[in-house]
């Protein structure tokens, strides 16, 4: 069989670790920092994520820290009306397979990694950043910071948004500023009085902003995120920043929504970046997923669903020896390539059309939303997240 390297140890490069050396491959995953650790606060898996879990065989154990949530809501942000609920028990379970959660990220991270550690074809590597690669007929050869060098008969790039193997496989330079200012808070759950207790996702849609609150950490927290569409320039990721002024943000929140903004304590904020879509992936012997192959606005949710899915579909079609490595990576491009780039875009009209319209715009987005019926709904989220049990390119099993 052959040796395939992943540059990065995120959660797309320790699930395409998964799904390679389940195929009877040697792994080796280079991460650039000291410890392999998922930062960041949370996350929302829908049935597609989970389908993709389970094949990854850690299904069961993002389930034990998982909370299921019971609907999605959206809500008019300044007048405080519900405008649409899709319920995501019975019916929705019974269409997609699977349920719909919410995780804090080290919840959904440490089971690949321990899943990695007790593979013997996988190899975690720290202190290991990928700088470019060179290749020729037979093998790749990666370039660390340090001056040395790893070999092997394929990489995969999953480096994440400002991947360096993207850099040099596709040459689009920085990711694009979207404009949008994101700020982050998660706190205690006994700090949130009970009748703001909701097991569901929320969303608050308002003029040039949207505000959402979800319960992770199996209960124990409250994630808060709201979003200024401000347009930023300069990408910012995680910096500190005072309470008064994420408040002064969203001026025109309503009462109830008001309420849950001031629990916020200890915010970050991040301005919000993407990249366009672009039509090949593949270069002989190497390829990009997750986030190196296409990052997208969270306004979906599917940044991390999508990379799961890429290491099944990756794992699926690398059932072959070290000579016909290229050709499968091309063909897992081409089963990717449409679907992630519908993501991308969907999330960044999500953005814009859904979520922050005002005046007349906005009422007609509520009176949209309002008419669908539950199973409109259903069928509006279908291609997403019915990917895997009702449809869509599996590249084959990797159990």
């Amino acid at each position: 069989m052959a040796r395939i390297i992943v540059a990065g140890g995120g959660i797309g490069g320790l699930a395409a670790a998964l799904g390679v050396s389940r195929r009877g491959h040697d792994v080796v995953v280079l991460e650039r920092r000291r410890a392999f650790e998922e930062l960041g606060a949370s996350i929302q898996l829908a049935p597609n994520a989970f389908w993709a879990l389970d094949r990854l065989g850690v299904g069961a154990d993002v389930r034990d820290k998982a909370v299921f949530i019971d609907e999605l809501r959206f809500m008019d942000g300044t007048s405080g009306a519900c405008v649409a609920r899709m319920p995501l028990t019975g019916s929705y379970r019974a269409r997609f397979h699977n349920p719909y959660a919410v995780v804090h990220r080290g919840d959904l991270y440490e089971p690949l990694l321990r899943a990695c550690r007790a593979a013997p074809r996988v190899e975690l590597v720290t202190g290991a950043s990928a700088t470019g690669y060179t290749q020729d007929g037979g093998a790749v050869t990666v370039a660390l910071a340090d001056g040395s060098s790893v070999a092997g008969d394929a990489l995969i790039g999953a480096d994440g948004i400002r991947s360096a193997i993207r850099a040099q496989l596709v040459g689009d330079g920085e990711p694009r500023v979207s404009g949008h200012t994101i700020y982050r808070s998660v706190i205690p759950m006994e700090q949130v009085p009970r009748d703001l207790r909701w097991n569901a996702v929320t969303l608050w849609a308002g003029p040039k902003w949207h505000f959402v609150h979800y319960t992770i950490g199996g209960g124990r927290y409250l994630n808060l995120a709201a979003t200024r569409d401000d347009g930023a320039t300069v990408a910012v990721a995680g910096e500190p920043v005072e309470r008064a002024h994420v408040l002064s943000e969203f001026p025109d929140l309503g009462d109830t929504a008001r309420r849950l903004l001031e629990l916020g304590e200890e915010w970050r904020t991040w301005v919000l970046c993407d990249r366009d879509p672009v039509g090949d992936w593949t270069d002989g012997r190497v390829a990009l997923l997750g986030d190196a192959a296409h990052p997208m606005l969270q306004y979906a949710a599917q940044g991390a669903c999508m990379a799961l899915e890429d290491a099944v579909v990756l794992g699926g079609l690398l059932d072959c020896d070290a000579h016909a490595i290229a050709p499968r990576l091309e063909k897992y491009a081409a089963a990717r390539r449409a679907r992630t780039a519908r993501a991308q875009l969907v999330a960044r009209e999500m953005g814009t059309r859904l979520y922050h319209p005002a005046g007349d715009q906005a009422r007609a987005r509520n009176a949209m939303l309002s008419a669908f019926s539950v199973t409109d709904l259903y069928d509006e989220v279908d291609w997403l997240h019915g990917f895997g049990p009702s449809g869509g390119p599996t590249g084959g099993s990797v159990r």
